[in-house]
C-alpha cells in the first residue's frame, strides 16, 4: 500500500515525532511511505473561482506548491494528515493543502485515511477531528483512526510506540 503523510507542521518537533513513528511502523509492515512537509510549502487557499472545473480540467489556476503534492493525492492508497493544533484546529498550511484538493474532487485511489494531532492540552483539536470526519464522509474514504497526543504524551515513547503499532496493523 502506498501511504502519503501530509505533515502540516511548519516546525513542531512533537508532530514530526508522530509522523516519524507512523512512517516507521508503516514501512516495517511493508508499505511505501512518502512524507510531504506541507507546513513548509507555499500553498495558497482555494479561491473558489471554479477554473479547475470549467477550463482547467482538474488543474488549479494557482501556480504554487500544490503541484508538488498533487501526485501523492492522486496515487496514494492511504492518506495521513498530521498537524499540531494551533488555536483549536489544524494548521492553516494543512487546511490549505486539504481544501485545494477541491480541484480533483477527492483523491482518486485513497480508500483509507488517518489523522495525527499534537497539542499542549487535551481536547483542543476537536474541530480538526470534526473537519477530518466530515471530509472523509464526503469523499467516501474510511477513517482508520485518529491519534491525538497532548502535553507530556507528546514526548512519551510509549505513545509513539502505539502509533508505530497502529501503522504496522494497517
Amino acid at each position: 500500500m502506498k501511504i502519503a503523510i501530509f505533515n502540516g507542521s511548519p516546525r513542531t518537533e512533537n508532530t514530526a515525532a508522530m509522523v516519524d513513528a507512523f512512517a516507521e511502523g508503516a514501512r516495517a509492515a511493508g508499505h511505501e511511505v512518502e512524507i510531504l512537509h506541507v507546513g513548509r510549502m507555499k500553498i495558497n487557499g482555494c479561491l473558489g473561482c471554479e477554473y479547475c472545473h470549467t477550463k482547467g480540467e482538474g488543474k488549479c489556476i494557482q501556480q504554487d506548491d500544490l503541484e508538488k503534492i498533487m501526485p501523492a493525492y492522486l496515487e496514494s492508497d492511504m492518506i495521513v494528515f498530521a498537524s499540531p493544533v494551533y488555536y483549536f484546529s489544524a494548521t492553516a498550511q494543512l487546511q490549505a493543502a486539504i481544501q485545494r484538493v477541491y480541484c480533483i474532487g477527492k483523491p482518486q485511489k485513497a480508500t483509507k485515511a488517518a489523522l495525527l494531532l499534537s497539542s499542549a492540552s487535551p481536547d483542543t483539536g476537536k474541530s480538526a477531528v470534526v473537519m477530518f470526519e466530515n471530509m472523509l464522509g464526503f469523499m467516501g474514504i474510511e477513517n482508520v483512526g485518529v491519534c491525538a497526543l497532548h502535553g507530556d504524551e507528546n514526548k512519551s515513547e510509549a505513545k509513539l510506540a502505539e502509533i508505530r503499532d497502529f501503522a504496522k496493523s494497517l
